[in-house]
C-alpha cells in the first residue's frame, strides 16, 4: 500500500510532463522510505489511483525514475526497486564508515597518500605558512562492492605526516585525525553542488562521463578552531540522498510569535 498518498494538484495549464514530474517526486520519496521494501510497487492503475494522476503520467513518471536506475520494469514481471539510496545526513560532522554504519562495510582504495607542495588555494584554507608541505590523500570509497565517493583530501603537514602511517584502507580520515591528534573534531564548513563527472571520476566511481554528481567541499576544523582538513569529495549522485533536520533562526522565531 502506497504510504499516506497525496493527490496531486490540478490547474488547467499543468501539462503531462509537469503531472509526471511530481508524481516522479512523491514515488521517489516512498521508495527512499522503503514503503516497497519486501515488493514489487503497485500496477499503474492503482498508482493512477492512489496519486489522483492519469494512467499516461504514471506511465511518464515511471519512465523518469527508471531513467534514473531506481527502478526496473519488464512486461509480466512488473516495477520493481532496481537500487535504493543510502542516506547520507547533514545534521552531524561524520565521516562516510560512521554516516553507514548497520549497512555494510565500507572499505578505501588509496589511490595516492603523499606530501605535496599545496596549491596556494589549499594552503590559504589550512592556514599553512609559505613553503610548508600539506599531506595529499585520495580514495575510492565502497560500500562493500558499490563505489560511492572519489575523495582527495588535503591535511595539515603534522598531523598529515602521522595519519600516513596509519590503515588508510579500513578507517575514516575523521576518526585517525582525533586518534593523532587526541582531541576531538570541532566544526566544519561545507558546500554542495552539482558538478559532471570528468573521465577520471567516471572512470573511479563506475558512472558514465558527464553523468551528474555531488560534490561536497568541506573544511574541518579540531575543537580548538584550528583548520587541519580539506576535502573535496565526489558522491554518486544516484546512490546518495542528503539529508537534513532545519529549523528557524530564533529571530524570525520569536518575531512570527509576537506578530
Amino acid at each position: 500500500m502506497v504510504v499516506n498518498p497525496t493527490p496531486l494538484p490540478t490547474a488547467s495549464r499543468s501539462s503531462r510532463a509537469d503531472h509526471a514530474r511530481r508524481f516522479a517526486d512523491l514515488l521517489r520519496q516512498q521508495i527512499h522510505a522503503e514503503s516497497f521494501a519486501e515488493r514489487g510497487l503497485p500496477s499503474e492503475p492503482e498508482l493512477a489511483a492512489e496519486f489522483g494522476v492519469s494512467r499516461n503520467a504514471v506511465r511518464d513518471g515511471l519512465a523518469l525514475l527508471k531513467q534514473e536506475g531506481l527502478i526496473d520494469r519488464a512486461p509480466r514481471v512488473g516495477t520493481h526497486v532496481a537500487q535504493r539510496k543510502y542516506d547520507h545526513g547533514l545534521d552531524a560532522l561524520l565521516g562516510l564508515k560512521e554516516t553507514l554504519k548497520g549497512h555494510g562495510e565500507v572499505r578505501n582504495d588509496v589511490r595516492a597518500a603523499v606530501e605535496i607542495a599545496p596549491p596556494p588555494a589549499v594552503a590559504r584554507r589550512l592556514q599553512l605558512e609559505p613553503g610548508e608541505p600539506a599531506v595529499y590523500i585520495e580514495r575510492v570509497r565502497y560500500l562493500g562492492d558499490l563505489p560511492l565517493s572519489l575523495d582527495l583530501t588535503y591535511l595539515v603537514p603534522d598531523i598529515g605526516a602521522e595519519i600516513l602511517g596509519r590503515d588508510l584502507e579500513t578507517n575514516d580520515v575523521f576518526a585517525l585525525i582525533e586518534e593523532v591528534c587526541g582531541q576531538p573534531l570541532g566544526s566544519a564548513d561545507l558546500a554542495i553542488e552539482s558538478v559532471n563527472a570528468d573521465a577520471h571520476s567516471a572512470a573511479n566511481l563506475q558512472t558514465p562521463e558527464g553523468a551528474a554528481l555531488l560534490l561536497l567541499e568541506r573544511l574541518t576544523r579540531l575543537v580548538d578552531g584550528r583548520p587541519v582538513d580539506l576535502e573535496y569529495i565526489r558522491m554518486r549522485g544516484d546512490r546518495i540522498t542528503m539529508r537534513s533536520n532545519l529549523v528557524r533562526r530564533p529571530d524570525i522565531t520569536n518575531w512570527e510569535l509576537t506578530s
